[in-house]
């Protein structure tokens, strides 16, 4: 399907507002022309933005990457980490801008859906730095180094039109849908749409229009986009010789429709249908090429082994033939019945070399012409018995043939069963941050960075809670969130996690001490004359400080609410409350490679169902800095 500009305008809006303040956690290619944002706030659910050739929308599932996409490596060079700072439209046209700035960088991805689509990355001044496809045409000229054009507008502003803009139907000589269509660049569905609605015939002559129907259609126009691009909604997906989603209820009696529960979500399920096939294909093609080439390969082999035989059978007569002649008393080659007999069964005696051979069926066969008749029927028995061993060899090769093509044919199903789409499913609100169950079963939460330690200090903390910080500048906050009853265990491993996820964990500085205090001690304002810095509190009265002798976590797979969650804290919560777990200490691998290790520990435990699970997920949970495996086990939860 093809989106239209009020459509877009619509998407524009409702990710814009969804999406306020998102940075770039990660970008993946999905397709050749398709890439997957995952956009992070430290405060909210993660967002996975679908952008493409033919739209961008907000996606509730995650595909893997099914082919290599040239821009993403310079998607990541340049906006990982920045912020999605605006989404917009340019006029009706199905062109979207989004500005990503930070760190004193902007860049602007272009989108354009129309055509073949396109993909092009600026930066702030509108220069071409990379693209998906290079345009050289009469009217505008995309490329690298080149200024940003915008295609020229073709159709009126849909947007921002006025009634006497209408006028110029009731001189027209073409159906008035045809004309509606061509001014605002509206497809059929929302022409029809319109007539409808208007109580005007979609095939009547412009000219043939009064100045009230101009008014009817001209309220049901804007009255059409507004309901549109405000989200005002009755989705549905339309399937019938090719597939879409309707915002609104588009009327067509032989199309087979399916209620969505918006329109965001119905384009969800066609455009990710689209990119599944998409994948399917990619990953068939060259093993289908395969199959194409083994069959044609069987097919010469079946023709080899039938020549052959015809051949060796032709051999075989003449030489049965010569003996049937000497028993009848012909001896001599040149004797005339025996030329014709030769003749009739299509074998000459020819010269090659200066040496005779038989001629049969184009196989030559060196023979001495001065031998009796019997001696030339024995060579020609030899010959045909060698070439029936050459069909045994031909066989036995048909035969491999065959079992490749079989191999080859499964492996197309497996292929494509292998695209693997991952839900998006809603996390705990708790889950944005750093977080474990003691061993008492209390929740403790930390920060990531200034901004989240910010969130869980002035958002979630509460008055029964306790609040830690390691002694050494650059240590998240931690929350327990004890209630009333605090019990040594609880304090002794949040202590523990504040020291290893500070810096640390990152320097292997041993033997640190974290301290925790009542909520009434963090003072979220800075003293008279003084500043505090992002993501910093004050801390007044007595400080309970608790010794961290060792630097190690445990990094374990939870399963909760029918889903596996992979979490990091002390060795002593994860393997109570995990079913399996790696344990960890300062030192060795990145985090990639580290995360990498342990997924693959648990895949060897669990099964391939821990396949699914994003390396992401990993890699987020682990502390800033290297890490390497100590040990790796079966934890006490069970896995039901």
């Amino acid at each position: 399907m093809t989106l239209t500009g009020i459509e877009i305008r619509y998407l524009v809006n409702e990710i814009s507002e969804k999406t306020c303040d998102y940075y770039v956690s990660n970008i993946y290619g999905i397709t050749k022309d398709s890439l997957l944002f995952k956009l992070h706030h430290p405060e909210k659910q993660d967002v996975v933005l679908m952008f493409s050739s033919f739209g961008l929308w907000i996606s509730s599932v995650k595909i893997e990457p099914l082919e290599t996409n040239k821009l993403l490596k310079i998607l990541r060079d340049n906006i990982l980490r920045l912020k999605l700072a605006k989404i917009q439209q340019i006029g009706a046209e199905r062109v979207v801008y989004l500005t990503f700035s930070g760190f004193d960088k902007e860049y602007v991805l272009v989108g354009e859906f129309f055509g073949d689509g396109n993909i092009i990355l600026c930066n702030k001044e509108m220069k071409i730095l990379a693209l998906l496809h290079s345009i050289d045409v009469r009217h505008r000229k995309l490329s690298v180094g080149l200024q940003y054009a915008p295609p020229p507008q073709n159709s009126l502003d849909v947007f921002n039109f006025n009634q006497k803009d209408l006028e110029g139907v009731l001189s027209s000589e073409i159906q008035v849908s045809k004309w509606i269509g061509r001014t605002f660049g509206l497809p059929t569905k929302y022409v029809e749409y319109i007539c409808k609605l208007a109580g005007i015939d979609s095939k009547i002559i412009g000219n043939g229009l009064t100045d009230i129907d101009v008014k009817k259609i001209y309220d049901i126009i804007k009255k059409t986009v507004e309901n549109v691009v405000k989200g005002n909604h009755e989705p549905v997906i339309v399937r019938n010789d090719k597939v879409d989603v309707y915002p609104l209820r588009l009327e067509n009696k032989n199309e087979e429709r399916t209620n969505v529960q918006s329109f965001m979500a119905g384009l969800d399920t066609i455009f990710t249908e689209t990119l599944v096939n998409v994948g399917k294909s990619t990953k068939t093609n060259a093993v289908s090429e395969k199959i194409t080439e083994l069959e044609n390969k069987l097919t010469e082999q079946t023709k080899a082994i039938s020549l052959v035989n015809e051949k060796s059978s032709a051999i075989a007569k003449v030489a049965n033939s010569l003996l049937d002649l000497v028993s009848k008393g012909i001896l001599s080659l040149s004797d005339p019945k025996l030329q014709k007999n030769l003749k009739d069964q299509n074998c000459s005696i020819i010269k090659e070399k200066g040496n005779a051979c038989f001629l049969i069926n184009d196989s030559k066969i060196k023979v001495d012409t001065s031998s009796s008749l019997q001696a030339l029927a024995s060579v020609l028995f030899n010959e045909s018995k060698r070439q029936k061993a050459a069909i045994l060899s031909i066989e036995k090769l048909q035969k491999k043939t065959e079992k490749d093509l079989e191999k080859l044919r499964k492996q197309v199903e497996v292929s494509k069963d292998s695209i693997t789409i991952t839900e998006v499913k809603k996390k705990s609100w708790y889950e944005r941050y750093r977080w474990f169950y003691t061993s008492d079963d209390t929740l403790a939460i930390g920060g990531r960075d200034s901004s989240s330690n910010m969130a869980i200090i002035r958002k979630h903390l509460q008055n029964s809670d306790k609040v830690f910080h390691a002694d050494i500048f650059g240590s998240p906050f931690f929350i327990l969130k004890a209630g009333s009853e605090t019990t040594d265990s609880s304090l002794n491993e949040v202590a523990h996690a504040t020291v290893c996820f500070s810096r640390a964990w990152r320097e292997a500085m041993y033997g640190l001490k974290a301290f925790w205090v009542n909520p009434e001690q963090v003072k979220k304002g800075a003293p008279s004359g003084q500043f505090l810095s992002k993501g910093s509190f004050v801390i007044e009265g007595q400080r309970n400080y608790v010794r961290v002798a060792t630097l190690k976590l445990g990094v374990g797979l939870l399963k909760q609410d029918e889903r596996y969650i992979v979490i990091c804290g002390p060795p002593t919560c994860v393997k109570k409350k995990c079913i399996c777990y790696s344990m960890i200490e300062p030192g060795g691998l990145e985090m990639t490679d580290a995360a990498k290790k342990i997924k693959s520990e648990f895949v060897n435990m669990k099964g391939d169902a821990i396949k699914s699970i994003s390396i992401d997920d990993f890699v987020r949970v682990l502390p800033a800095g290297e890490s390497h495996v100590t040990e790796s086990g079966l934890g006490d939860s069970v896995d039901e």
